[in-house]
């Protein structure tokens, strides 16, 4: 079987990657897309992503392709499927493989109930950013993941500790982009990448979860208001 991280390796290698070669991944999200291209013996080349979906940016990847480049690894973020149409005919265009990466087989009927979930959030809290599903694409909300209104980290760090104290289990889900690591850091600014890490946050989304326990979640939010005066 394997890690996902070997599986992507060996996706690459199939595709002919090799050293010399650039591939182009998101920094945002997990690591293990860079880690792949470096067991293919390739360079990550990181780009930004967009800011609804989270996903990797088609533009910034047209900008990053040079005649070095041999792949993009369009990575699908939290659920949310990357542009894999608009990434494909630029792939086609440059001669550049495009490997869809992170979308996890999973039983329909979870799929189903995390929507239905996430629906009734959607429609109920107020104060954060709740997900944007782009027209003609299904969202599996693998993560919940809303943007905290206000002053960045720190307003987001704050209200993520008063939801923890009301018994709302949420996280981070992810505190440094890939190209800020001591494993892959580059000299970039990715503004898009940088204000997420910076604003988002998981809330509880999960299948099994019930009505109240969704009403919690949503009271805890409310009260808050989204930004935390008292930590401005």
């Amino acid at each position: 079987m394997g890690t996902p991280t070997d599986e992507l390796w060996r996706e690459l290698t199939r595709l002919g990657i090799r050293p010399g070669d650039e591939v182009v991944v998101p920094s945002y999200g997990t690591p293990e897309a860079a880690e792949a291209v470096l067991l293919a013996g390739a360079r990550p080349v990181f780009v930004d992503i967009d800011a609804d979906t989270f996903c990797i940016d088609p533009a910034a990847v047209a900008e990053a392709i040079t005649p070095r480049t041999a792949a993009v690894v369009a990575v699908h973020t939290f659920g949310h499927p990357a542009d894999m149409a608009g990434l494909t005919a630029l792939g086609r265009r440059h001669g550049v493989q495009i490997v869809g990466y992170g979308a996890q087989p999973e039983p329909a009927g979870e799929i189903l109930r995390r929507q239905a979930n996430a629906a009734y959030l959607d429609g109920k809290l107020r104060g954060v950013i709740t997900p944007a599903v782009r027209q003609g694409m299904e969202h599996t909300y693998q993560q919940y993941v809303v943007r905290v209104p206000g002053n960045g980290r720190p307003d987001r760090d704050a209200f993520a500790r008063a939801l923890r104290s009301r018994g709302v289990v949420c996280h981070v889900p992810v505190q440094t982009p890939a190209h800020r690591t001591a494993r892959f850091r580059r000299d970039l600014w990715l503004a898009q990448t940088e204000r997420a890490a910076d604003e988002c946050l998981a809330l509880p989304v999960d299948p099994a979860m019930s009505r109240r326990e969704l009403q919690r979640v949503v009271s805890a939010c409310n009260a808050l208001g989204g930004l935390l005066q008292s930590a401005a």
